[in-house]
């Protein structure tokens, strides 16, 4: 879908916008809630795995720096995508 039939989709319909405004808000609301569960999951997976073997809690910790930083960046960009399905609905 190109983005003339988007818009073409939008001004055809306007129920259609505010109902993709709303997916983008609830869709902004579960990828927060996500990435949440998913570093906390890491840092207690984290956490335990250095109680139990104390001498590779650096390894352990740049690993899970690591994994935090990538689940943050896909986060940033589906948030980036949620933003500007709102702006170009509106």
């Amino acid at each position: 879908m190109n983005m003339m039939s988007v818009s073409f989709l939008a001004e055809a319909a306007p129920g259609v916008a505010n109902l993709a405004i709303f997916g983008a808000m609830i869709a902004c609301g579960l990828i927060i809630l996500g990435v949440g569960l998913g570093i906390g999951l890491i840092a207690k997976n984290a956490v335990t795995a250095i109680a139990r073997q104390p001498e590779s809690g650096g390894r352990i910790f740049t690993a899970m720096i690591v994994a935090a930083a990538l689940i943050e960046g896909v986060s940033f960009f589906a948030l980036l995508v949620c933003l500007l399905t709102v702006i170009w609905f509106k």
